[in-house]
């Protein structure tokens, strides 16, 4: 069997490492663009500030643990067209400038994302700058060092980190985002409220219902940023608009979504026999809605390139959807959510309640306790939880990852406050926040 594989990140990793150990005759050969493989972007931010010292700790494999496995990675190759009717693959190598091509019995697409670049005036300029991958991060480690004033378009979890990271460096940020608040997909207003207010604390300049109409220069360099509604100077902006899907090289002959994104069915497989997709190319079934949707995560990505390689010879495991379960980290708190928020539910036309409840997440005779709030959204009519969202100084995030799973259950707010969870003083209270919020709702 010939397995050819198209880009090389988490979703290409998982894959290839399984499918080499699953089927050890096969012959994996992999095309990469890049130089290297398998970085981490989620930890841009954490490099960036200073957290992560050494960068080598966000790669976790590389093309010397693949070739141990019998797999032939071609590193600095671009696959420039695709025949998969006639299962064939043009090639170049982009050392050489060499073209070839090859054939495969199996493919898989795992050719990532790429960062939304608007087609604004001056976006050309020196120091308007993308982040995605390791380069990326080297270019805004050296350019960073030296201004003073940054400005990051775009206020999804990749904009919010690095804007902590930078102002944690001494500079002086301006965070700007079309919407009227930050990390709107994930939380509900009266969260972001809560880390909206812990970046103005430290100085942080919020630009939120701003759309950027141009950036101006001086000597080639960008020197100002203007927007809808008033203009801000800046040496360095980085761009982190959002991200869409890799897949040009597909366009007519795959089913995909109006936004580029490969629509797979619970095998991985795509709407073409033996071509198969995973990670950021892909949209996901999203189980709240129980419709396709991009959710670009690294956890949905690792899932389905494992997924790809068991399902590759014949379909064996399906994918259970997922919850677009995520956590993030803004100063002393500690922010997770899973599912819709209930802004996301109303714009789908769902009708839903909510819950919410603010306690101390431990008992007050313990020598320290936090305040927790917990927000659950549920359907009205069902009761069934669709999604909840968590924030506290301390660390409750990995609550969201239970909540996760009563969602993929499709458990009732009911249900949720009787589960089993267990009572230790230095964790929690003999009602768990999860179970108060079930004996809270209506």
């Amino acid at each position: 069997m010939k397995i050819a594989v198209i880009g090389c990140t988490h979703a290409g990793t998982a894959a290839i490492i399984n499918a080499a150990k699953l089927y050890p005759e096969a012959k994996i050969t992999v095309y990469e663009k890049n130089d290297n493989i398998s970085f981490l972007s989620c930890g841009i931010a954490l490099y960036i500030g200073g957290v992560v010292k050494d960068p080598q700790g966000l790669f976790y494999s590389s093309p010397e643990q693949l070739a141990e496995l019998g797999v032939e990675t071609k590193m600095k190759h671009e696959v420039l067209e695709t025949d998969l009717d006639q299962k064939k693959i043009k090639v170049r190598s982009l050392d050489t400038n060499e073209e070839f091509e090859d054939t495969f019995d199996k493919l898989i697409i795992t050719s990532g994302s790429w960062p939304i670049v608007p087609r604004i005036e001056g976006i050309h300029l020196e120091n308007v700058l993308l982040s995605k991958n390791f380069y990326h991060s080297n270019t805004i480690i050296e350019k960073s060092k030296e201004v003073k004033n940054i400005v990051v378009v775009g206020a999804g979890y990749i904009g919010v980190e690095l804007v902590e990271a930078f102002e944690m460096n001494g500079k002086s940020v301006t965070l700007i985002d079309a919407e009227d608040r930050i990390l709107s997909k994930y939380l509900d207003k009266e969260y972001t409220d809560i880390a909206e207010k812990a970046f103005t604390d430290k100085g942080v300049k919020l630009a939120l219902g701003e759309t950027v109409v141009k950036f101006e220069g001086e000597s080639g360099k960008v020197s100002k940023v203007v927007t809808n509604k008033g203009e801000y100077e800046t040496d360095l902006v980085v761009l982190c608009i959002g991200f869409r899907p890799n897949t040009e090289l597909f366009k007519g002959q795959l089913d995909m979504l109006g936004n580029g994104a490969i629509i797979v069915d619970e095998y991985m497989r795509t709407s073409k026999e033996d071509v198969f997709a995973a990670g950021d190319s892909c949209a996901v079934i999203y189980n709240p809605t129980g419709k396709h949707a991009y959710i670009p995560l690294a956890t949905n990505a690792v899932r389905m390139g494992t997924l790809v390689a068991r399902n590759l010879v014949k379909p064996t495991t399906k994918y259970m959807g997922t919850q677009g379960t995520s956590g993030i980290k803004i100063y002393d708190y500690n922010i997770a959510s899973t599912g819709l928020t209930e802004n996301a539910a109303k714009s789908a036309g769902i009708e839903v309640k909510t819950v919410t409840v603010e306690d101390n997440y431990r008992p007050e005779f313990m020598p320290t306790y936090d305040t927790a709030k917990l927000k659950v959204v549920y359907e009205k009519d069902s009761k069934v939880i669709l999604g909840a969202q968590i924030i506290s100084k301390a660390d409750l995030t990995q609550a969201m990852n239970t909540m996760s799973v009563c969602i993929q259950n499709k458990m009732t707010i009911d249900e949720l406050a009787f589960v089993d969870f267990f009572f230790q003083p230095h964790y929690n209270k003999p009602w768990n926040l999860l179970n108060l919020a079930g004996l809270s709702a209506e």
